[in-house]
């Protein structure tokens, strides 16, 4: 059963895209500026299709750029706090355990403008794994990140492959080879 589907879809490089993305791991890949980030956003509603369409779950697609400079004055803490009200199976246990094994601990009182990317980064993907979404989008989530974080994401990621009802879209460059994917959707 297909949680998030396109039909037809047009926006900037995106054109006439039909695609259906099941349970589990699924992957976005391509080149620089071959519209990852672009679907992305058209499958979390963030934009909208200049044709066709997204279909999406009722439980929603948790979705959140925090590269913005609009959430620099934010905490850590409390971006995860604003984000938990928004999402009724959010994993707090989850969030906790994850913030203690990617050393999140220590930065959650500080703003995310005083960050590392990396560590900017890590608030963004915890929150998408927390979120309990019926579909979770991450845009580059090992970007920046130590081998450590990305192993432990990459753990995460294996145990969802698995998942019956639930689906996590992830946009790079390229499909990794050590992990189970759903489907992978090569932009050209």
């Amino acid at each position: 059963m297909p949680l998030i589907q396109t039909h037809s879809l047009t926006h900037g490089p995106i054109q006439n895209l039909s695609f259906t993305w099941p349970p589990g791991v699924s992957w976005i890949c391509g080149a620089e500026g071959s519209g990852k980030t672009t679907l992305l956003r058209l499958l979390a509603g963030n934009a909208q299709p200049t044709s066709g369409k997204v279909v999406l779950p009722e439980d929603g697609v948790f979705w959140v750029d925090l590269q913005d400079a609009a959430h620099d004055n934010s905490t850590v803490q409390a971006c995860w706090d604003a984000l938990r009200t928004h999402w009724p199976n959010w994993n707090d246990a989850l969030l906790q355990d994850l913030a203690h094994a990617l050393d999140m601990n220590p930065h959650r009182e500080k703003r995310l403008d005083m960050l590392s990317t990396g560590s900017r980064r890590k608030v963004m993907v915890l929150a998408g794994l927390a979120s309990g979404a019926a579909v979770t989008l991450l845009d580059q989530p090992f970007a920046a990140l130590d081998w450590v974080s990305v192993r432990l994401i990459k753990e995460f990621l294996q145990e969802a492959a698995e998942h019956p009802s639930r689906a996590w879209i992830v946009a790079d460059y390229e499909a990794p080879h050590d992990l189970p994917l759903a489907s992978v959707l090569n932009l050209a």
